[in-house]
């Protein structure tokens, strides 16, 4: 009894909220602190990941902590909760109320979910502009947990009973703070004269808010007699054979749901279908009319200046632009530039907050096991931070792409128009992190990676030049009221 009364009072002293703050037409018996807790914590979960395991951990959060500052993401979104919380502390701070300010000037969040939970805080805390952003850490509760596991939050789903959950959230108190790029992304077609060039997710499904959302008439960005989608991503953005795959396994998933509730289950059906997609045996089963170069003309900038165009390998079938070094569960495409190629190709290690994106292709599947060697990296293409891919009328009539692991399939044109897709850097979020995590900011010191003079090498890596061009940020990531929460996990 005394050692949990001793917890208890330990997690009122670090993270507790009092209901005040957080509803305060039920805070007629709440629980007033002495003093202000050291990390006050806002905590979502969806409850529908990781198989049970994501309502396990709902239960578990709201038994130590405040049940207000404990959400359910399938009963409320966070934008909704933010608003109302930080409308609350305004009007606090207002009136004086400075317990209620150094709250809010100390607030953490964690979310707990797949990438795809994880993106959709990140961008609802982005596009609410708050004046104090609260950091956030990623509990993994997903198939490939890239951003928590960039992060130092591991890749594997968690414990969900009590001293799992306080460990955790003393990281959380101990965990630093890194700021990490966001990016926008602008699909653009002529409307066609029959069929449809939109967007396909897996069997037709409502799109997650990394996936494109049509642009409205009054968006700056809608041009008359052309469809215009927009989108945002944290991890990456992909194309070509890879895509296919997680489009075939989300499909996959969504038709069979009760064959897809635990991550080794997940992980080994993906490995499954990219051997019957043919990602294992592409040059024989994967026609070179989809292969990158003949699909798309790739054009890249890095500073202020021109368009210039990116050379694709002919024998590339999938191609990724990264931010996080963590893809395809927890692998590093880019790997470290040794000197050489730092000096003579002006490559630098994988920063997530120097406004670059990292460009890399791949031939197949056993390309990408180089990855798995201590210094292995793909095909090195080019860093950027505009992107723009031109789709002509050509052999093949769609592609697949995938935002942050969310895949559709892309019809391509079938006549004489052009698909645009242009990807630009938006902003940044703060992310919180361990101190031996993998991700890397360009401004911490202890961040400088040591020369990999014995790295891997891949095949075709091709010289890469530099270019810019402005267009309009994404209004917002907000998540559409018609979509299954569940099918982010």
């Amino acid at each position: 009894m005394a050692d949990s009364e001793s917890i208890n009072n330990n997690i009122h002293r670090d993270f507790y909220i009092p209901t005040y703050i957080l509803a305060p037409s039920a805070s007629s018996n709440s629980l007033r602190l002495p003093e202000v807790p050291t990390c006050p914590v806002l905590v979502f979960i969806n409850s529908k990941s990781g198989g049970q395991l994501g309502g396990e951990l709902l239960r578990t959060y709201r038994h130590l902590l405040n049940k207000y500052q404990v959400f359910d993401l399938g009963e409320e979104a966070p934008d909704s909760v933010l608003r109302r919380l930080y409308l609350n502390i305004g009007t606090l701070r207002s009136n004086g109320d400075q317990f209620a300010a150094e709250i809010e000037e100390r607030m953490r969040i964690i979310v707990a979910g797949g990438d795809g939970t994880a993106g959709w805080l990140l961008g609802v805390v982005s596009d609410l502009k708050l004046s104090q952003p609260p950091p956030i850490a990623t509990v993994p509760l997903g198939t490939g947990n890239n951003l928590p596991f960039a992060f130092g939050w591991g890749k594997k789903n968690p414990g969900t009973d009590l001293n799992s959950v306080i460990s955790f959230l003393k990281q959380v108190m101990n965990a630093k703070e890194m700021k990490m790029d966001s990016w926008h992304i602008l699909m653009r077609m002529r409307a066609p004269k029959k069929g449809s060039c939109d967007p396909v997710a897996p069997l037709e499904l409502p799109h997650s808010l990394h996936a494109f959302h049509r642009v409205s008439p009054s968006d700056e960005l809608n041009m008359e007699g052309f469809h215009t989608f927009r989108g945002g991503f944290w991890n990456y953005f992909s194309m070509g054979m890879d895509a296919q795959v997680s489009y075939a396994f989300h499909s996959e998933r969504k038709m069979n749901p009760d064959k897809f509730k635990n991550q080794l289950v997940n992980q080994s059906s993906y490995l499954k279908l990219g051997c019957t997609q043919g990602w294992f045996f592409a040059p024989f089963v994967h026609r070179s009319s989809r292969n990158i170069a003949q699909l798309t003309k790739v054009k890249i900038m890095k500073k202020q200046g021109e368009w210039q165009d990116l050379p694709i390998p002919p024998s590339v079938r999938s191609i990724v632009c990264l931010n996080l070094p963590s893809f395809s569960g927890g692998l590093n495409p880019w790997g470290t530039p040794n000197s050489n190629k730092r000096r003579y190709r002006d490559l630098t290690p994988p920063f997530v907050d120097d406004g670059l994106l990292e460009v890399v292709g791949f031939r197949d599947a056993w390309h990408g096991l180089v990855l798995l060697a201590p210094k292995g990296h793909g095909t090195r293409l080019a860093q950027a931070n505009r992107i723009r891919f031109e789709f002509h009328k050509g052999a093949a009539d769609h592609t697949f792409m995938r935002i942050d692991g969310e895949p559709w399939k892309q019809p391509l044109p079938e006549n004489d128009d052009t698909v645009v897709v242009e990807i630009s850097h938006l902003g940044q979020v703060k992310m919180l992190a361990t101190h031996d995590c993998r991700a890397k900011s360009i401004h911490d010191p202890s961040s400088q990676f040591a020369d990999d003079v014995d790295e891997v090498d891949s095949d075709d890596e091709v010289s890469i030049d530099e270019e810019r061009r402005k267009f309009g940020a994404a209004a917002t990531f907000k998540f559409p009221d018609e979509v299954d929460v569940s099918s982010l996990s």
